[in-house]
């Protein structure tokens, strides 16, 4: 089994590459889709938000209300932490259980982190990381014109996130998105052969995988 780390920008095209990636065969574990997951009513991190920030968090149906959790959390340093003490954690064991369930196997298995760190290749044990890379100006208008998003919003959010030349310090490998649809497959083409390249890490002893820390 291979582990690799996928991370982008907002607008880089991060999702499509990994829909490229399994395509050619690559396992897939969403930081994304567990953070839906780990919120459900009867996951690990649902009772500890309700008993947290209570009731008003909840939409109709008792399901966690995204919009309205991020409301209380978000703009108070206190709530974000409490936030984070209950949500990091239940990713991070969440990520490393999806990681564990291809042990044994030759699968490379992409764990696509959108603000991946060096925690993430610590805890994850990732053998590479792959940078979707685009400029910024080319990711704004992508998020404007393709995802219909303000200029404003998409700016304030690219500002939140790790800067271009950030991202490509820690890159083992990168696929340019500047070009179009056929450019972008003849690029992830290209990392999947160097991937299928790389030797195949033997399986670490029982109980040697680092925990999931609490915050990033």
């Amino acid at each position: 089994m291979l582990t690799i780390g996928l991370t982008g920008n907002i607008g880089s095209g991060k999702s499509t590459v990994a829909k490229l990636l399994v395509a050619h065969g690559a396992a897939l574990v969403d930081a994304d889709q567990v953070a839906r997951q780990v919120v459900e009513p009867g996951a690990v991190a649902y009772q500890p938000l309700v008993d947290r920030f209570g009731a008003g968090i909840l939409d109709a149906e008792g399901r966690i209300d995204r919009p309205a959790l991020a409301a209380r959390a978000f703009g108070d340093p206190d709530e974000l932490a409490a936030l984070n003490a209950i949500i990091h954690p239940a990713i991070g064991i969440a990520m490393v259980e999806g990681k564990e369930s291809h042990r044994g196997t030759d699968r490379i298995v992409v764990m696509d982190i959108p603000l991946l760190k060096q925690f993430h290749r610590e805890m994850l044990a990732l053998d590479a990381v792959v940078v979707v890379d685009v400029p910024a100006e080319l990711a704004l208008a992508r998020l404007t014109t393709l995802r219909g998003m303000e200029a404003e919003d998409a700016q304030a959010r690219q500002a939140a996130q790790p800067t271009r030349e950030e991202r490509l310090e820690g890159a083992e490998y990168v696929i340019d998105n500047s070009g179009d649809e056929d450019s972008l497959a003849v690029e992830v083409d290209r990392v999947w052969r160097a991937l299928l390249e790389l030797p195949q890490q033997p399986d670490p002893e029982p109980g040697s995988q680092p925990v999931a820390p609490a915050s990033d």
